[in-house]
């Protein structure tokens, strides 16, 4: 009998669509839920969709016992405006998550970092990321898993130059990304859910961090 319940924050980004499909149309999961600023329109017997302010985020808004929890959140310096406002997308409001759904019992906590997480790192992006992924290990959960995928591909809801650009030479090069280059070769958003959800069903104990190349190879098996 199918007793776990998943949280999905980014449920509107492109792993985080790809992730909610695959929750939905699996049976270890008797009830998804998904938290997120506008309704998507999307209706099934085991989604619960609870639109929110993130910025008034409290253990009041998550009123169900959750088992794993899956964040894919994050957005760029372009549509954030300004570092405060992506560090708080890409930080603050995972590790709220992290820590409220600790507090109710979470087991799990599965979210997406990037290839040059490193918090001590001189670029932005690279640190916040390695900022969010230092402070999730402190938290108590039974098993953290960090998913670090390079290059993206896949349909997003906003046009992103730079990847676009950057997909569009992958293609003509991606026989290039062999050998010690595998783990830069670009992947589907697709396979990094499956990748997610995968993990989550072997329950093991402790942090576990999934290159782009490990990714691949559990997301496509």
């Amino acid at each position: 009998m199918t007793t776990k319940t998943a949280l999905i924050v980014g449920a509107t980004g492109l792993v985080g669509r790809e992730l909610l499909i695959i929750l939905l149309q699996r049976s270890e999961y008797k009830k998804v839920i998904t938290l997120v600023r506008k309704p998507q329109g999307i209706y099934h017997e085991k989604l619960v969709e609870k639109v929110i302010d993130f910025d008034q985020l409290d253990e009041n808004m998550i009123d169900y016992q959750i088992d794993d929890v899956f964040s894919c959140l994050g957005t760029t310096i372009k549509k954030a405006k300004s570092q405060e406002v992506m560090r708080k997308i890409d930080v603050m409001y995972p590790l709220m998550i992290a820590k409220l759904t600790q507090n109710i019992g979470a087991k799990q906590f599965l979210f997406v970092s990037a290839p040059t997480a490193n918090s001590s790192s001189r670029i932005f992006y690279s640190r916040i990321k390695g900022e969010l992924e230092d402070e999730v290990k402190k938290l108590d959960f039974h098993s953290v898993s960090i998913f670090r995928p390079s290059l993206l591909l896949g349909k997003r809801e906003e046009f992103r130059l730079g990847e676009k650009t950057a997909e569009l030479l992958y293609s003509a090069f991606s026989f290039l990304f062999i050998g010690p280059l595998k783990r830069a070769k670009a992947i589907q958003g697709h396979t990094v859910a499956n990748a997610m959800f995968k993990s989550a069903q072997l329950a093991h104990n402790g942090v576990s961090i999934y290159e782009s190349d490990q990714i691949e190879q559990l997301g496509t098996n």
